[in-house]
């Protein structure tokens, strides 16, 4: 049976320029900064994200982390959505381990947080408050259909953290989805925050391993963080090797994910039982009600039965992501079996 993964663009695979770079990398120790591959990957990260310099984490969870981490002090706070990957699906890290204090706003349907709520969120200097330290963004928005923070919203948002003193931190971990999405380059969106990180293991199809980019001051001290989270890696350059060939090859075909995704949407909407509007797909991730008398569960079952993988998010929402293993014609045989399936269960 033809199997369909579109649970996420993390369950794609290598390619084999990836495999034949991994396989021929030249390696040392990374500890030691000696491993000549990782730092030409970490060299090309910051370069591509507009700042000093970038190091090499095995996660977006570890990235973002260590971001909080080397941006704050114990007892302060984090501004985030509250629709954030950090607040939902990163084990309450920033907390358990960096013992900061979690802020939540409400994030739009775009992934944006009102201005007037940030300002209102800041603390003002009172010995009975802790003390607001962070922003943190999130480009493209998972939890909200991957929809992209624009420039101009972004470089808003970011002035008025830091008028009263914010860092900020962008997750960006389809920035690149973002990017090709609005014709600008990745340095472009991250370049009003203080931070930013991007995964090589979703829309670039590499096997593992995330970028933070800042301040050569604040890699040099995130390196520090990383090593005490047991984040310290030996020959890294195996796997550094293939992020190189991510990031030199299959940025601008993601363009390919988005209109897949698009064609999906499209398909979707004139399928009864279904609920989505093709408008808000901007990106690689469609998310999508169940609007008939079975539940978002019960679709994923009967749609897994028949080989096609999604992920059930709630009992009436359901969500797919593209990414460089699904064709068009993939999404034609999905449409199909969601079809079916549908009809099955009503």
């Amino acid at each position: 049976m033809k199997i369909i993964d579109l649970r996420s663009d993390t369950v794609s695979l290598p390619t084999e320029a990836m495999r034949k770079a991994m396989y021929e990398a030249e390696l040392g120790d990374d500890v030691y900064q000696e491993d000549p591959t990782v730092n030409h990957l970490e060299e090309l990260s910051a370069h591509i994200s507009g700042k000093e310099a970038a190091l090499l984490t095995p996660s977006g969870t570890m990235s973002n982390l260590i971001a909080i981490l080397t941006h704050t002090q114990r007892g302060d706070e984090i501004i985030l959505g509250d629709e954030a990957h950090i607040f939902w699906y990163e084990v309450g890290g920033a907390s358990a381990i960096g013992g900061v204090v979690p802020h939540i706003l409400p994030n739009d349907s775009c992934g944006g947080i009102s201005e007037n709520a940030l300002k209102a969120a800041i603390r003002p200097d009172n010995i009975h408050h802790p003390r607001t330290r962070l922003l943190c963004l999130e480009n493209t928005h998972n939890r909200c259909g991957g929809a992209i923070l624009s420039r101009e919203y972004t470089s808003s948002i970011c002035e008025i953290a830091r008028q009263q003193g914010l860092h900020i931190h962008l997750d960006g971990a389809r920035i690149f989805n973002a990017a090709v999405a609005s014709n600008m380059s990745a340095s472009e969106l991250a370049k009003p925050c203080d931070s930013v990180c991007f995964c090589l293991s979703k829309g670039l199809g590499a096997p593992v391993g995330s970028l933070l980019c800042g301040s050569k001051d604040f890699i040099a001290k995130s390196r520090r963080w990383r090593k005490m989270l047991g984040g310290g890696m030996r020959q890294a350059g195996v796997f550094a090797a293939a992020g190189i060939v991510a990031l030199e090859t299959m940025i601008e075909r993601l363009a390919k994910d988005h209109a897949n995704a698009r064609r999906l949407a499209c398909g979707l909407e004139s399928t009864p039982g279904l609920s989505i509007n093709p408008a808000t797909v901007q990106t690689n991730i469609v998310i999508f009600e169940v609007s008939g008398n079975f539940t978002a569960l019960e679709l994923t079952e009967k749609l897994s039965e028949s080989g096609l993988k999604v992920l059930c998010r709630s009992e009436n929402s359901l969500r797919m992501v593209t990414h460089h293993m699904i064709t068009a014609d993939d999404i034609d045989d999905a449409l199909s079996l969601i079809k079916a399936a549908v009809k099955y269960l009503s």
